[in-house]
């Protein structure tokens, strides 16, 4: 986890170690389901969990704060701010049962006690309501707003208003008409993941942050 310390000094050992060993579980549960791009094994810590960590880059949780992962996948980027914020909670969603049964066992194996994993759509979804949602390249904008604007309360206590914090690539300029066309011009930050981090992959990155 050279490039996680090159960019969060303050990252203690046992946040690292966690960091490690989840990527050693992403590597073995790989070769069973398809939990990320085989052709990205080698670079799980680039493409995965430091780009999960730009949201840390972003914003600092307070404890106590409540984050929901929609579409986690392999869990991110779930897993990661789980480990870097352990007085936070964290529920990482998924339709894919497989998937999220993974999930799961890989919170319990690092001991996430702050983290829980549940096979769900967010459009049935019924929980408490949480401060904010994340994703990494799940939908567009509109329609993570239409299924999540529900679930996110209006507690505001981080120094950032309650909201959606997502990771998105590529051209998002059609995404972001769309957006501003069905919810009357609803300001959002865009800004792009190279701020953060100098290496290639994060050239077309970008993070886009929206309150409800």
């Amino acid at each position: 986890m050279e490039l996680v310390k090159k960019y969060f000094h303050n990252a203690d050992i046992l946040k690292i170690e966690k960091l490690v060993k989840f990527s050693e579980l992403i590597a073995n549960y790989n070769s069973r389901v398809n939990l990320i791009s085989r052709k990205d094994i080698d670079n799980i810590e680039t493409n995965h969990i430091l780009h999960s960590l730009a949201i840390a880059k972003f914003i600092s949780f307070k404890n106590g704060s409540k984050i929901l992962d929609i579409g986690t996948g392999g869990g991110f980027p779930g897993i990661p701010l789980a480990i870097f914020f352990p007085d936070s909670e964290f529920l990482l969603i998924d339709s894919i049962g497989k998937k999220i049964k993974i999930v799961q066992e890989m919170i319990e194996i690092l001991d996430l006690n702050n983290a829980k994993a549940i096979n769900s759509r967010v459009e049935v979804l019924k929980i408490p309501k949480v401060n904010f949602i994340v994703t990494r390249a799940v939908a567009p904008l509109s329609k993570l707003y239409n299924w999540g604007k529900h679930l996110v309360n209006t507690d505001n206590f981080n120094d950032l208003k309650n909201g959606f914090i997502l990771l998105k690539g590529g051209n998002l300029v059609e995404e972001k008409n769309e957006f501003y066309k069905n919810f009357n011009k609803k300001d959002l930050t865009e800004i792009d993941l190279r701020n953060y981090f100098d290496e290639d992959f994060f050239d077309t990155k970008k993070l886009i942050y929206f309150k409800v």
